[in-house]
């Protein structure tokens, strides 16, 4: 299943220096003598799936305040905080992602802020980050409830929809006098005082950084847009619980979406029109749209089975699995390394025993970047994870 062509009945993947190199028919792949052969007969071959927003690494799972980084909430203007350097690989939720067939995460800081950082896609294995690298990918802001509870908590700006994207805007404006200032010092060639926060939202302004704007209401998302408006950076909506109701105007914006997380109750005002037809309808307006596990909100290895309940409610099939794949590696900026079974992509692959989107299908083999990482001993009836740690003798 290359996800980007038609599936392939019989077919060969070849890997080489841990990139795909040909991808067809087992009769139309050439395959050098001294190869080694893994034998997928019976089985699904997929590329490893793409988790667009999750907290992996820096939300560590079981180990409370002290594996707690995802917000750093003493200051609502975080643009210079960087996901990167939170991240612990020994984090559980990278074997979970890989029991799942995940294999790429763009890792975000959470959404206590209105400007929360730099986001940063990695692998799922490795034994630094460092290792795990892909590229830093967005700058990740809120709108909505959660910044306004929790400096509102404070008695501090912003407690108000208002005062939150009023501290956005404040924010960006302040960024755009920098620039200018920034530039002109340069021109004059004249020494500048550098400013990391301004210089993150510079690179927002300039395009290099898309901004991933948490949001799940209606009036919400609007405010997204009009500020993105303002502005003129690119826009990627995440969450996006209520997009399906204004799915046109989201359409004719060419706007994506990063749907989810849908296996979760209604917790909270925001998220009351919570529905597993959101997916199905955004894909129907023309959409580009990636589903979301928000790890550890849902755990990561329920990734595609939020795909099938999603298809379950009106998704197109093919869509689903471009929801997970190529989708969400497009939306990132990833898709010249990651989700599809492509000639020049990571040689990131999953053997399934049968279809994954159904729920009794097992990711049994893992490869990233051409190595085996995964496997699932039937035996034992558990996942093995290669150990990447150096360990003398």
């Amino acid at each position: 299943m290359p996800v980007d062509g038609d599936p392939i009945e019989g077919g060969t993947v070849l890997v080489e220096d841990g990139r795909i190199t040909a991808v067809g028919p087992a009769g139309e792949v050439t395959v050098p003598a001294d190869a080694e052969v893994v034998d997928a007969a019976g089985q699904w071959v997929l590329p490893g799936f793409v988790e667009a927003h999750g907290h992996v690494g820096v939300c560590e799972e079981g180990e409370g305040w002290a594996g707690e980084d995802t917000n750093e909430m003493t200051d609502p203007v975080g643009a210079r905080l960087r996901a990167l350097d939170a991240i612990n690989p020994a984090d559980v939720g990278f074997v979970d992602a890989l029991s799942g067939g995940v294999t790429t995460v763009v890792v975000k800081p959470g959404s206590g802020n209105p400007i929360g950082g730099r986001t940063v896609a990695v692998k799922c294995w490795g034994r630094t980050v460092d290792d795990m690298l892909i590229r830093e990918t967005s700058v990740k802001s809120a709108l909505g409830e959660n910044p306004k509870r929790v400096y509102g908590n404070k008695d501090k700006t912003p407690s108000t929809r208002l005062g939150v994207a009023a501290i956005i805007r404040d924010a960006l404006t302040k960024a755009e006098d920098y620039r200018a200032r920034r530039d002109h010092a340069r021109a004059e060639n004249k020494p500048f005082d550098r400013d990391t926060t301004m210089e993150t939202l510079v690179s927002v302004l300039d395009g290099e950084l898309p901004w991933c704007q948490h949001s799940h209401r209606a009036d919400d998302i609007a405010t997204a847009i009009r500020l993105a408006e303002e502005f003129g950076y690119r826009l990627i909506l995440n969450h996006g619980t209520e997009a399906h109701l204004l799915a046109d105007l989201i359409a004719e914006k060419r706007i994506p979406v990063i749907s989810g997380p849908l296996i979760v109750g209604r917790s909270k005002v925001e998220v009351r029109q919570r529905t597993f037809r959101n997916p199905g309808i955004l894909d129907r307006a023309g959409v580009t749209m990636a589903l979301t596990t928000d790890h550890p909100v849902v755990p990561i290895n329920f990734l595609v089975h939020q795909a099938t309940f999603a298809v379950k409610e009106g998704l197109d099939r093919t869509s689903a699995l471009r929801s997970i794949t190529s989708n969400p590696a497009e939306i990132m900026g990833l898709h010249d390394r990651v989700g599809a079974l492509r000639p020049g992509l990571d040689a990131d692959i999953v053997l399934w025993s049968g279809d994954p989107l159904d729920v009794m299908s097992r990711a049994m083999r893992v490869f990233v970047n051409g190595r085996e990482v995964y496997h699932f001993d039937t035996e034992s009836g558990e996942g093995v994870v290669a150990d990447p740690f150096y360990r003398e003798g």
